[in-house]
């Protein structure tokens, strides 16, 4: 009976790595790249950062131009993503760049998505006003309805 306990068992350790025993290099290896992990997330943390001190009128210039070489729908929502990602409510400015974008690339539902980014980015109905007189004349050549972006 033992005999058939040994192949189960080894069956078993087959199956499930957990069991097995993990020879010594492969500790070693894992403890060598622990070791070097934490240098590689600082400069990656580091690399990261770079935006981090940046001006709204840099941030501003940096969205503008992005969308406006805009050339197809995924680049204009991942934009606006990482655009409406900000603690801060994008410059009027940005806001048709990425209009004139969905209208480039014929994506009618995302400019809709735009103007509900705004109204939920501002803190009044106010504000969200103030941005639809801003941007007027670029809704009226768009061709926006007044029902889509009303407050």
């Amino acid at each position: 009976m033992q005999r058939l306990r040994t192949p189960s068992s080894s069956i078993a350790r087959a199956l499930c790595p957990a069991a097995r025993p993990v020879p010594v290099v492969a500790v070693t290896a894992r403890t060598q790249w622990h070791s070097q992990q934490p240098q590689r997330l600082q400069q990656v943390r580091h690399a990261s950062s770079a935006h981090a001190e940046e001006t709204f009128e840099e941030f501003t210039t940096r969205y503008t131009s992005f969308f406006k070489a805009v050339q197809d729908i995924f680049e204009l929502q991942r934009g606006l993503n990482n655009c409406f990602a900000y603690d801060l409510v994008p410059a009027p400015s940005i806001i048709e760049a990425a209009l004139h974008a969905a209208r480039r690339v014929n994506d009618y539902g995302t400019a809709v998505r735009i103007f509900e980014g705004i109204k939920e980015k501002v803190e009044n109905n106010a504000q969200y006003d103030a941005y639809l007189a801003e941007l007027k004349n670029v809704k009226d050549e768009l061709g926006e309805p007044d029902r889509v972006c009303s407050s």
